[in-house]
Parts: structure tokens; C-alpha cells; sequence
């Protein structure tokens, strides 16, 4: 397999990782840096069939008893002791 690399920024941090002696060859680095970091999995929440009663955030929001209030929800700022 070979893996060509067009940033020259990745290439330097790769370079730096073989210099600080931490690592024997470019394999080491990509093994470290791929095992160490769980893949990301697709999760689209909104997808998913929602159980039976419950309802979304934005729906929670949107029925709120509080819709239409004009509430101020500024708080005063923290008062520290001096110095």
C-alpha cells in the first residue's frame, strides 16, 4: 500500500514524531495515531425511531408553558472578594 501525503503540515508533524526518538518509522507513528482514536460512527439521532411518548428538544421547547413569556434570563455577575 502506498500513502502519499499532500500536506505539508501533516508531513512536518510526522517528521517531528520520528525526531523525538518515540517512534521507529512512519508505520509507528500512523499504528499510534490510528489505534488510539475509536473510528467515528455515523449517528444521526434524528434517524432513529424516537420510543413512544417522548418527545424531541426542539418540540420540548417549542410546547414549553414558558413560550411567549418575556423572560429575562441575565444574571448578575459574580461578586469575588477583593485581591
Amino acid at each position: 500500500m502506498t500513502i502519499e501525503i499532500n500536506k505539508p503540515e501533516l508531513e512536518d508533524l510526522i517528521r517531528k514524531r520520528l525526531e523525538s526518538g518515540a517512534f521507529q518509522s512512519v508505520e509507528d507513528v500512523l499504528w499510534q495515531a490510528l489505534s488510539s482514536a475509536p473510528p467515528h460512527e455515523k449517528s444521526d439521532a434524528a434517524a432513529r425511531p424516537r420510543p413512544e411518548g417522548q418527545k424531541s428538544l426542539a418540540q420540548l421547547f417549542a410546547d414549553s408553558p414558558f413560550r411567549g413569556l418575556a423572560m429575562d434570563f441575565d444574571r448578575f455577575p459574580d461578586i469575588l472578594p477583593p485581591g
